[in-house]
């Protein structure tokens, strides 16, 4: 039955179908058998999902204490790139750029997504922004791997919302940021209880791709390869 996302006429996709029963209903058996290893129901992968940057300026870079803010930032990247090898859909926003109050995406990330346009906002929810939500439908999934600075504001907003809408989100928890760690983790616990995935990077480039003898395990090769050689950079600098 399709589902219809209540905020200002948003259309969602069909929802899923009997056959998605999780396995925590179905036992573990049957579930498989139904799958037959081969089940995305649970998972975010290129084909199902869009990956979403929200307010990645240099304010909110700044302001983030939470954890080491370059290695989020090669964490980021990392699924930037990603993203745009894999082919799958993109969503950039930034607040505050157009009143003069912040400056656009920051240069680093920005040459990932050049192509991306960047929605610019006034609203601290970005889910409350009508071009930020157009832009979201128009990506044409329902499932939304979502980073933003800061995680308790800025991240955790949308996330709530979307997921009491009936999308489904997963956030990389080391690729976004907070301005305490105690606010990075209760914004964490906010997210996950309104039924969001928690997820690394890592583990999000393999979830991605799934499948290393696929043209996709060419591109996680590479991304993962790219990745540990900034990560060395990081550890000589």
């Amino acid at each position: 039955m399709a589902k219809q996302i209540s905020r200002r006429g948003v259309i969602a996709a069909a929802g899923g179908t009997a056959a998605a029963v999780s396995a925590s209903v179905v036992a573990p058996q049957a579930a498989a058998a139904v799958s037959r290893g081969r089940s995305k129901e649970q998972l975010f992968t290129f084909d199902n999902s869009a990956v979403v940057f929200i307010d990645y300026q240099p304010e909110m870079l700044e302001a983030v204490q939470s954890m080491d803010q370059k290695l989020m930032m090669v964490n980021a990247r990392s699924l930037a790139r990603l993203a745009v090898k894999m082919g799958m859909p993109v969503v950039l926003s930034t607040v505050g750029v157009k009143g003069g109050v912040n400056h656009p995406t920051l240069p680093e990330l920005r040459a990932e997504i050049p192509d991306v346009p960047e929605i610019d906002r006034n609203t601290m929810n970005a889910w409350d922004d009508d071009a930020f939500r157009q832009a979201m439908l128009k990506t044409g999934r329902r499932r939304f791997i979502m980073l933003g600075l800061w995680t308790e504001i800025c991240l955790a907003f949308p996330v709530a919302e979307m997921q009491a809408e009936g999308l489904k989100t997963t956030f990389p928890a080391d690729a976004v940021g907070g301005t305490s760690k105690e606010a990075h983790d209760l914004a964490v616990q906010r997210m996950i209880q309104a039924g969001s995935v928690p997820n690394m990077t890592f583990a999000q480039i393999a979830e991605s791709g799934l499948d290393w003898s696929s043209p996709q395990g060419a591109i996680m090769t590479e991304i993962y390869t790219w990745r540990q050689a900034e990560l060395e950079k990081l550890k000589q600098a």
